[in-house]
């Protein structure tokens, strides 16, 4: 495995990937901690191709005021033994000042769904991910990157992007990797107390409670019957708990059908959490079977 630290023997190294006739380059994104969800990225990236990059890189761009920037987890050596273990043929550990250099000016703008939700409660937020993505792309010119279906919103925002700025790039979706008590697996998760843990693990809780409902309505019922449980503690604070369209993520009406997207989001003590599953709503079991076009 080769760790670059800067851009210019990362570009030495990915020429030689290149020479090796690795046609196929498999990219993950990280911010670094990494978990065992990173560990299945991972595993899937290899799955997907000749060789796999990963970044470590915690993007300054994407914390907003007051964030957790400063206290993010940044075990270096660790994560650098997993990308071992899990067989990363390359590994790009950038600097911030080479990253963004001095009198930066330009920006990826993430337009009316990047300002809602997470855009919303952190304002510049997807900014910050689409310019970073978008800047680690052109550094590693991968034919595939994979990034975890947790952060659904910023999937749809990079496949979004990729397809809006003719970007030759397959944006994969991997899923939810979660712990025993159902928590999404996340870096952040080292901050939680105990106490904080129980909470946290009303936001998967409340999306199982859900998905076996038969209605939009009653799946609305049945996640607010868990999620008022802690609502008024002191260390919960819930920020939404909202149904969409998946590919708009505009919020949908009780009487919906089909897919949804149920998406939720809290700081419990003083870490942010997000949660989603992918609901479906038949609708009426009597309902007429669709028609086949003829041939």
């Amino acid at each position: 495995m080769i760790v670059a630290h800067s851009l210019a023997d990362f570009a030495v190294a990915r020429t030689q990937l290149d020479a090796a006739g690795c046609r196929r380059v498999v990219f993950v994104a990280t911010m670094g901690a990494l978990h065992d969800g990173h560990r299945e990225l991972i595993r899937q990236a290899r799955s997907l191709g000749d060789a796999v990059v990963v970044s470590i890189f915690v993007n300054p761009l994407q914390f907003g005021p007051g964030e957790d920037y400063a206290r993010y987890p940044r075990p270096l050596e660790d994560d650098l033994e997993v990308c071992e273990a899990e067989g990363v043929d390359l590994v790009l550990v950038p600097t911030v000042a080479e990253l963004y250099p001095a009198g930066r000016q330009v920006t990826v703008h993430g337009g009316a769904l990047g300002e809602l939700l997470e855009g919303r409660s952190r304002p510049g937020h997807f900014d910050g991910v689409l310019t970073v993505v978008a800047k680690l792309f052109h550094i590693v010119r991968p034919q595939v990157s994979l990034f975890g279906q947790k952060d659904a919103q910023q999937l749809t925002m990079v496949q979004r992007m990729v397809l809006d700025l003719n970007m030759d790039i397959e944006v994969v979706g991997a899923p939810i990797v979660r712990e025993s008590d159902g928590l999404a697996l996340s870096s952040r998760n080292v901050f939680l107390t105990a106490s904080e843990r129980a909470m946290a693990a009303s936001l998967s809780t409340a999306l199982q409670k859900a998905a076996v409902q038969e209605t939009v309505a009653a799946a609305r019922v049945a996640a607010n019957e868990v999620l008022d449980r802690v609502q008024f503690e002191p260390a919960f604070d819930l920020d939404y708990a909202v149904m969409v369209n998946p590919a708009t993520f505009a919020e949908v009406p009780d009487d919906h059908t089909g897919p949804v997207l149920m998406l939720v989001a809290a700081t419990v003590g003083n870490t942010r959490l997000i949660d989603n599953a992918l609901l479906d709503f038949p609708g009426s079991l009597g309902a007429a079977e669709p028609v086949e076009p003829a041939a």
